[in-house]
């Protein structure tokens, strides 16, 4: 199956919905089919034709095509690890009208590992030279923190290796279990290994394993934040300009963070006066913008608003989330009404002990 790298093309028929792309695609989609079968020149007459229509949709779907087998070809839409996309392809996705000889796809699905072996020049990955161990910190019992070892990783092979496992990973897991049930992974070679190696084909279960006991120790879990106390900060950046923030403290205190462990950073950038704050028009049209994330995203749903600092011509507003695909869509949706008005940014990331949120306490330098 062969990988394309995103690329912007040529604007042609404006692509508003999914729907309109799909209408596109299937005016095309014959001529496509002729050019994957025969093994034609698929970049320059499918690729190039497909990446441009996908853009106009969003930034940030990336695909594979190939034959699935020897009257159907495939199209694997993916988000290329980006969590804020997943559910944009997954709708993608969804909405495909059914047409003979075409299977569509969101996210590379897992493979049988027997059935997986990547080859990357030199190097090859296989369950005949990864092998993987757990490592565990008392002080972050839900985190799944492994160490993959290579057997021919070496310093100097370190770039292509780490990027030839996670491939690999994407292919053993599935792509969406890839990137949202391991926490924090690290590759090494053996004479590095600190503890007995396990065969890499009994990650999938170790995995699946963690994910159950970590759903059954939060599952149910909600937060209501109506009476929660909150906390005024004040600093000074390094460039001497103020910062201001509210944090609300009690959050900060809760013992079941990991049970939200979608961090939500919205950055919006404005012109600041002389000490980098905004005039009182920015200021209420920023509490406008809040409060409108707030009204869709509710703490008794799992949508926790920990606070916001501002600073040097940037508010952050931070949230931690049960989940991350209604976050996205909530953001991508309010994002584009306040399009002409405010300079809007957002990320989404995995921290189930909320780090990111160490720099609101005054015990942490």
């Amino acid at each position: 199956m062969a990988i394309f790298r995103n690329l912007l093309g040529t604007k042609e028929t404006p692509i508003k919905s999914n729907e309109d792309f799909w209408n596109w695609f299937q005016n095309n989609e014959m001529d496509f089919f002729k050019v994957i079968k025969n093994q034609g020149n698929i970049e320059q007459d499918f690729f190039d034709k497909l990446s441009p229509k996908l853009n106009q949709l969003r930034d940030g779907y990336w695909f594979l095509a190939g034959m699935f087998d020897n009257d159907t070809a495939e199209l694997v839409f993916t988000a290329d690890g980006v969590y804020k996309n997943i559910v944009f392809v997954e709708e993608l996705v969804q909405s495909a009208p059914k047409i003979d000889n075409w299977k569509f796809t969101a996210l590379k699905p897992a493979l049988d590992i027997k059935d997986i072996y990547i080859s990357m020049g030199d190097l090859k990955f296989s369950k005949e030279n990864l092998s993987f161990y757990s490592n565990d910190n008392s002080g972050f019992p839900d985190e799944i923190d492994i160490t993959v070892i290579h057997s021919d990783y070496t310093e100097d092979l370190k770039e292509p290796i780490t990027n030839g496992v996670y491939i690999f990973m994407d292919n053993c897991l599935g792509e969406l279990n890839s990137v949202t049930t391991i926490d924090s992974m690290k590759i090494i070679g053996p004479d590095e290994a600190e503890k007995e190696l396990i065969p890499i084909e009994k990650l999938k279960d170790y995995l699946i394993w963690r994910q159950k006991e970590f759903l059954e120790k939060y599952d149910g879990t909600r937060y209501n934040t109506e009476n929660d106390s909150y906390n005024s900060l004040e600093a000074t950046l390094n460039n001497g300009m103020p910062l201001f923030a509210i944090v609300n403290s009690a959050l900060l205190d809760w013992d079941s963070k990991a049970s939200h462990p979608w961090i939500l950073t919205i950055e919006i950038k404005y012109k600041g006066n002389e000490n980098g704050m905004p005039d009182k028009e920015t200021y209420e049209l920023m509490n406008i913008f809040e409060d409108n994330i707030m009204q869709e995203l509710k703490d008794s749903e799992g949508y926790l608003n920990v606070g916001r600092q501002t600073a040097d011509s940037l508010r952050e507003v931070y949230f931690a989330c049960k989940d991350f695909r209604l976050p996205s869509k909530v953001l991508t949706k309010i994002q584009s009404d306040f399009k002409s008005r405010l300079n809007v940014d957002y990320s989404i990331y995995k921290d189930k002990y909320w780090k990111t949120f160490d720099i609101f306490k005054p015990d942490i330098q």
